[in-house]
Parts: C-alpha cells; sequence; structure tokens
C-alpha cells in the first residue's frame, strides 16, 4: 500500500478535530499550576489509553533539587504524587527515534478571572495554557491518533514525553534527561507560529544586594543609602545591556532581531520606614543572551560591568548570586537532517515556515547542552499568546502543525508498512 499522502494526512487529521478540540477544553479546565499538575496529566493519560497507545508516569526524586542544573524556586513543592509521563511507540527497527516534547504546567491566572474556564469564539480555543502548552499537548496527540488512522507502523520509536514545571525552569525535563531518555532528534512543541527554531536565546535570572549604613533621615548625611547604591549599580548594568545586545546584533539565525538580548530590572526591595535611610537593597531580574556567550561568561561580564562603577563604597558592598532560573543557550547545525527534515515537512502542509533562531528559552536547551540531542522547537500559535490575559490559539493552525508532525514522524523514523 503506497504511504499516505499530504492530502490523506490531512483527511486523518481533520476526522479527529472536534474530539481533538474537546481535549484541549478539557484540558485548559484543569488549573495545572506548579504543584497542582496531576489531574491534569491523569487526563492526559486517560486520553492515551482511549487511542490505545501504552503511557507511563515517571517519577521525580527529591535528589534532583541537588542536581546543579535544578532550578529553585519560592513555590517548590514536594514530588510525591507529581510525575512525568511517556508514552513510547515501538518502531519495527532500521529507523531514527524521535522524542516529542512539551509541558502541561501553566502559570497562574492572575487578574484573568476566566483562565481556566475554556471557550471556543470562531477559529479559537481561549483559556490559560491554550498556547503555552496545552495547545501543544494537543498537536502531538492529534498527530499520534492521525498516525493510528493512517494504519501508519514506524521503524523508529517515537516518544511523547509530557513534563511538568517547564514554567519554574524545566526541572521535569531535567529529570527525565537524567534518567536516560536518548533518540536521534527532539522536537519541543511550543509557539513557533510553524516556524522551526534550531537555537534558543538563554536567560539568566540574578540577585543583586547592596548595602549601606542605616541612619534617620535627619542625619542622612551620616549614612549610606543602599537605594542610591542600587542605582548605580543598575547604571553600570544598563550600559552592559547595550554592550551585550551590540555583540549579539547580526549574529546568525537571530539576525531579523533589533535587540535579540536584554536585560531586564524586574523586582526591588528596600527600606522599611520613610524617614530611615535603609542599609539593605535587593534587585531581582533576568538577562537574555545568545549562543555566543555561555551563562559562566554572562556572570563574569556581569560582575565585570559593576564593577566598572568609580563607587568604592558600592564595589565592596555588594552582592551578586543566580539562585533561580539559569536557561543557557543553544544551537545546532540549520542544515542538520532534523531541522530540514521538520520544514520540508512544514512547507509541503502548507504551513509559511521559516527556519531563524528564537529569542525566547525554553526546555530545548536541556536535551541539547545536557543530553547532546539535536534539538528544535516547533509548534502552533504566536507565543504573544503565552501568559496573556485572553490567551487563545487559532484551531486551524493547530491542525496544520499536527499535519505537519505526521508528515516529519514518517519522513524522519521511516515507515516499515501501512494499511
Amino acid at each position: 500500500m503506497p504511504l499516505p499522502t499530504c492530502d490523506d494526512i490531512r483527511r486523518a487529521v481533520e476526522a479527529r478535530s472536534a474530539e481533538a478540540e474537546r481535549w484541549l477544553l478539557k484540558m485548559i479546565e484543569f488549573e495545572s499550576i506548579q504543584g497542582q499538575e496531576a489531574p491534569v496529566m491523569r487526563y492526559i493519560k486517560e486520553v492515551l489509553s482511549y487511542l490505545r497507545f501504552p503511557s507511563e508516569y515517571r517519577e521525580i526524586p527529591e535528589s534532583l533539587r541537588e542536581d546543579p542544573e535544578y532550578s529553585h524556586n519560592e513555590n517548590e513543592q514536594p514530588y510525591a504524587g507529581r510525575h512525568n509521563l511517556v508514552c513510547r511507540l515501538e518502531g519495527t527497527g532500521g529507523g531514527r527515534s524521535l522524542i516529542l516534547q512539551s509541558h502541561a504546567d501553566v502559570i497562574p491566572g492572575g487578574d484573568w478571572a476566566e483562565a481556566f474556564q475554556p471557550r471556543l469564539d470562531g477559529d479559537y480555543v481561549y483559556g490559560r495554557g491554550a498556547t503555552d502548552a496545552k495547545g501543544q499537548i494537543t498537536t502531538a496527540l492529534l498527530a499520534l491518533a492521525a498516525l493510528k488512522d493512517l494504519g501508519v507502523k514506524l521503524a523508529g520509536n517515537l516518544d511523547l514525553q509530557v513534563v511538568i514545571e517547564e514554567e519554574p525552569g524545566g526541572n521535569g525535563a531535567l529529570a527525565l534527561i537524567r534518567q536516560g531518555c536518548r533518540a536521534d532528534g527532539v522536537i519541543v512543541l511550543e509557539a513557533t507560529g510553524g516556524n522551526v527554531f534550531p537555537a534558543n536565546r538563554g536567560a539568566l535570572w540574578f540577585r543583586l544586594k547592596t548595602f549601606g549604613i542605616s541612619a534617620h533621615m535627619g542625619r542622612r548625611h551620616e549614612a549610606v543609602n543602599a537605594i542610591e547604591k542600587m542605582m548605580e549599580a543598575c547604571r553600570q548594568l544598563l550600559i552592559y545591556e547595550q554592550e551585550l545586545i551590540a555583540e549579539s546584533r547580526g549574529y546568525p539565525l537571530f539576525e531579523r532581531y533589533e535587540a535579540p538580548v536584554q536585560l531586564c530590572l524586574g523586582m526591588i526591595h528596600a527600606g522599611n520606614w520613610p524617614s530611615m535611610v535603609p542599609d539593605e537593597c535587593v534587585l531581582e531580574g533576568g538577562v537574555g543572551f545568545l549562543p555566543n556567550k555561555t551563562m559562566a561568561q554572562v556572570k563574569e561580564e556581569m560582575a565585570a560591568a559593576i564593577m566598572r562603577s568609580e563607587d568604592e563604597w558600592l564595589k565592596s558592598h555588594l552582592e551578586l548570586t543566580y539562585p533561580k532560573l539559569h536557561n543557557d543557550a543553544y544551537e545546532i547545525d540549520p542544515q542538520h537532517p532534523l531541522v530540514t527534515t521538520l520544514h520540508r515537512a512544514a512547507l509541503a502542509c502548507g504551513l509559511p515556515s521559516e527556519v531563524f533562531g528564537w529569542n525566547v528559552s525554553c526546555d530545548a536547551r536541556l536535551y541539547a547542552k545536557l543530553a547532546g540531542l539535536p534539538t528544535v522547537v516547533f509548534g502552533p500559535s504566536d507565543i504573544r499568546e503565552a501568559h496573556s490575559t485572553g490567551e487563545k490559539i487559532a484551531w486551524p493552525q493547530v491542525l496544520r502543525a499536527a499535519e505537519a508532525l505526521v508528515k516529519m514522524i514518517m519522513d524522519w523514523c521511516g515507515v516499515a508498512e501501512s494499511g
């Protein structure tokens, strides 16, 4: 029997469209913020069971917190009862293996009262996680269902990995990698608008403390104001940001970005009384960087930037640390077969797909940097929808992306038989 054509794939995907839309709506109902992911993971496992795909939970050990790549945060929860989910479609042998990965955790709804009350409006599905990343999980489920309906038997193994704790830095993916997951290629499903990203910028969160000498405002001249010292530190950091942008502008795959990297002064706190000079000021922020820099380089450069100040007090009364998110940048050759095969599949299925670098960070860098696996990022929707009030995904984009995944999986893994 001949291999399924793009038209065959489209018909198979569209035949499952209505029920897949219901999967996404149901997933959005689960408020799967950090620590509360178990119910949505159970539901995804139920969908896989309904499709007659085997899946299993993968435990996350508490010892993962001791891993140097672990991302710590204020909302850390015990891992008991919280798992990753892995579904494997065993190949017949002789083909290349592939991992499809996305995450089920979402950020809180915030001021969006209806964040977890999904709704349909025309072509759009609204709700927290519609784009980031339950719409991506739905895309993968739809692709797997279409493969089954088309009677395709793959030569290479295909794994679907659904992880937790992507939002606070990728601890779910880290756990699977430390447990030894391997493949000839990895596609991390995020909102790329159907583009193929073989490179991501990195993201490093920092904490800066400046110290002074406290006194009543009436004796301000005898004090050292930690806020004023922080102002000078911030001035030096913003000068460094411009240097970082200049060094990164025009870097291959990121040429289209006017400012491909950035330094954000995100949160600041000092003092406890208006008429007291504060003796400590704490700033937390983040810095983005391209694969032309390592995290170690960025840390060294940030410290050196502050030390360029002529303020001698500042230079000997500060503390710069990186206790939270630390996502490295990564890149693979844009001519790697994983990239070109996926891009051809996307174009063949009618997506206006391009290949370039993503000025966003996600789990992809863990598979590329820690596991040494060829990794790309791909998926439907616009990343600007992620974390937004009114987050939504265009359902036709989900269908086209699922079609592209079906073709990519057949082309990459090889088809042993069909029908």
